[in-house]
Parts: C-alpha cells; sequence; structure tokens
C-alpha cells in the first residue's frame, strides 16, 4: 500500500483512529461524491485499526448485498493491503480470516438489501461494522447491526453517495454527527489522486440535473423538475431509420398496460457506432372503453417488428399473463425486463448524455413523454410521478436490461 498517492482526506480517513485529535470518537462517516476514493481509504483503515487494537474478535462488513460488497470491497482488498496482512476468504460461510503474526481477527459479510435482513446479523457479538454504502441499506439492518457492536473499543465506519435529503441517515446521523460523536468527512473527486483527469471529465459528463449534483458534487440534494431535463430534439432525434444489417442487434421493450396505455418501442442497436436508436414505437391508449385482449397486443407487437430479427422482447415481470401469450406462440424470446426504477433512469441518464441513445422523428409519443416526465417534488424519497411515464418505463426497461450490457464502458 502506497500512502503517498491517497490525499490528506483520504490519509485521514484511514488513519483517524490513531490521531490523538480524533481517535475518541465512536466512528467515521465518509459521503460526497462517486469516484472520490472513499471506499479505498476506508477499507484500508477499517481493517488497520481492526487489526491493531484487537485480537480474535468478530467484525461485520457490510453491502447491500453480498455479491456488491465482494466487487466493491472484498475482491480489491488483498490488492490494497498487499504486504501487510494475510487474508484468506471463506466463500461458503461468507467470511475474512486476517492475520498478522500472532493476530487473527475474523470478518463476517453481510447483505441488507431489505427489512427482513436485520436477522441476518442477530446472536452475534462484534468489535466494529463497515457499512458500504450505508445510504442503500434499510435503518432497521443498519441499527441492528450497530446494536451487536458491545466489544469495549468497538467503532462505526460508514460509506455512502448523496440521497434524498430527506433520507433517515442523513438526517440521523450525517446532521447529528457531532452530537453522536461521529467524525464526518466530506469527499469529492479532487480528493481521489489516482483518477486519471479524463476519467474524471468524462464521469462529469455523463451526469445531469439532480445526479450531477449528487454524484459529482456530492450533495444532498432533492429530485425536482424534469426526470430527464439533457433530452434534447436536436440532439437525441434522427431522421433516418439506421438501414438494416446483420451485424446490428434489435430488441423490442414493452411496458403493459390494459386500463393505462401499452407502450411498446423497437431499438436498432450498432456494436461499430456503440449506438442505439428507437426506430419505431407502439403506443395504445386502451382505456375502459377500447380495452383489448392480449392476443391483439401480440398482433400489434408483430405489426411493430415486421422482418426484423428480433434478439428478445424485454418486459415488465409483472405481466404474467401477456408474458404467457408471447411465449404462447414461440416467435419470440422473452426476458423478464430489470425493473430498478432509479438505477434505471440513471442508466437512461448517462445513454443520452453519451449521445448514445437516439430515436427516430416518429416516435411522437415517447417525445410528449420525455417533456413531461417529473419527479414527485412531495414525496420524501426519489419517486417520479405515476404519469406520462409508459414509454419511459419501456425506455428504462430496454437500458437498464439491454442496452447496459451492450454499452458496458459507459456504465
Amino acid at each position: 500500500m502506497i500512502y503517498q498517492n491517497f490525499s490528506k482526506r483520504q490519509n485521514l480517513a484511514m488513519t483517524w483512529w490513531n490521531r490523538p485529535k480524533f481517535r475518541d470518537y465512536d466512528g467515521i462517516i465518509c459521503d460526497g461524491s462517486i469516484r472520490s476514493g472513499k471506499t479505498v481509504s476506508m477499507s484500508d483503515g477499517f481493517v488497520l485499526w481492526s487489526m491493531s487494537r484487537f485480537n480474535g474478535q468478530n467484525f461485520a462488513v457490510c453491502g447491500k448485498t453480498i455479491e456488491s460488497l465482494r466487487r466493491n470491497v472484498i475482491t480489491l482488498m488483498p490488492q490494497w493491503l498487499e504486504g501487510i496482512f494475510s487474508i484468506t476468504e471463506r466463500r461458503s460461510e461468507n467470511k475474512l480470516i486476517i492475520t498478522s503474526g500472532s493476530t487473527t481477527n475474523y470478518y463476517y459479510l453481510f447483505g441488507g438489501k431489505d427489512e427482513s435482513s436485520y436477522t441476518l446479523v442477530q446472536g452475534i457479538t462484534l468489535a466494529g461494522v463497515l457499512f458500504d454504502e450505508v445510504a442503500l441499506m434499510p435503518r432497521s439492518f443498519v441499527e441492528q447491526a450497530m446494536a451487536r457492536c458491545s466489544v469495549v473499543g468497538s467503532k462505526f465506519w460508514f460509506n455512502c453517495n448523496p440521497e434524498n435529503p430527506s433520507h433517515w441517515f442523513y438526517t440521523e446521523w450525517i446532521k447529528k454527527a457531532l452530537e453522536r460523536n461521529i467524525l464526518h468527512l466530506h469527499f469529492t473527486m479532487d480528493d481521489n489522486l489516482s483518477l486519471d483527469p479524463g476519467i474524471k471529465a468524462r464521469y462529469e459528463s455523463m451526469y445531469t440535473g439532480v445526479f450531477y449534483r449528487r454524484y459529482i458534487q456530492g450533495l444532498w440534494v432533492k429530485a425536482e423538475g424534469l426526470v430527464y431535463p439533457m433530452f434534447d430534439r436536436s440532439k437525441h432525434v434522427v431522421h433516418a431509420v439506421p438501414a438494416k444489417s446483420p451485424r446490428h442487434r434489435y430488441y423490442v421493450a414493452v411496458d403493459y398496460g390494459t386500463v393505462n396505455p401499452f407502450a411498446a418501442g423497437l431499438y436498432d442497436y450498432s456494436p461499430v457506432e456503440q449506438r442505439a436508436v428507437m426506430v419505431r414505437e407502439l403506443y395504445y391508449r386502451g382505456g375502459s372503453s377500447n380495452r383489448v385482449d392480449n392476443e391483439a397486443y401480440y398482433k400489434m407487437l408483430q405489426g411493430l417488428i415486421g422482418n426484423y430479427p428480433i434478439e428478445y422482447i424485454i418486459i415488465d415481470p409483472s405481466a404474467s399473463s401477456m408474458i404467457e401469450t408471447i411465449q404462447k406462440y414461440g416467435d419470440f424470446v422473452v426476458v423478464k425486463a430489470d425493473n430498478d426504477v432509479l438505477n434505471g433512469i440513471q442508466d437512461v441518464t448517462k445513454f443520452l448524455n453519451a449521445g448514445v441513445l437516439a430515436f427516430h422523428e416518429s416516435c411522437k409519443n415517447t417525445f410528449e413523454e420525455f417533456e413531461a416526465y417529473s419527479w414527485d417534488e412531495k414525496s420524501t424519497v426519489d419517486a417520479v410521478l405515476k404519469e406520462n411515464d409508459h414509454s419511459m418505463d419501456q425506455l428504462r426497461y430496454f437500458c437498464r436490461t439491454a442496452l447496459r450490457n451492450e454499452l458496458k464502458w459507459i456504465i
């Protein structure tokens, strides 16, 4: 581990527990922008602290899921701490054993993905806990893990990117850090000295609106106004349909509706240009008086697809009856959409900003929704108004389920 490559704030995040001015704090919070070096400095600091202060104790390392924790923290630990500690992972037990000389401690991995997750940490006695992306975890899980820290000298380590300012972690911990005896450090990308300027500029160009203020500026701000303020007809609308090519891949995304509109889009992805174009849209306003059955919707989809060689149809996983109808005929492969709304919106935002997502001029209903689709400003959590969202939903399904796999370099 090369300390001269760390900024002053990163070094403080690693060594606060050993500095006279800060060592009596009960924990640390590092929040701020993405790619700012929070994770590496906190993970290194957590291990350095625990191995320096304890022997034979249990610790918890928590992420939203075990998979994300392994990806973001655990798989990188050996290279971060190379030459200092011996790290053994027992994957079947979700446990790390870290040793240095005669000192050995045990680090249990937990995923806090929903309200039931708090039961996972019941019963264990801990000497400390690290929460990676704590704002993504339910409060019940976080508080249960903290309650297990009953060993004398135990401390709490939190890191996160900003969310809505009404989020419980911001109101109860960040704003009350001093009264809770917690050290709070705010990070920006300038704190990551190893971040290449070109990469930094690319990240800055990927976000606009609320996501820019949160993920680039590192601010806890409310989602307001249009969801996609970056959509610009002069930039994102094309006047010619791309020529069909055997090298292109074609997808259909569907937002199923009976009383609400049934919306679908046909997408052309070019691996050479690394760009997707929505070449056709289907938008049927059924309502109570013009409602049709799934057989009629299937015929509409056939008309939308025509003779395009579709990879698969992406559809809302809750539309089980429509999925059954499509599968009954055996003409198309069906893939259930990733229906993560907020992450899907982030994907669409990145693709629009990167200029890799466009729409044929005939997709007029989609344009109308782009210019009306808004955040719910009365909500205390990030939420969109459930109106003008049908084509926006099928677009999100396509971006979240298919396009992010085609354009992994952006994500």
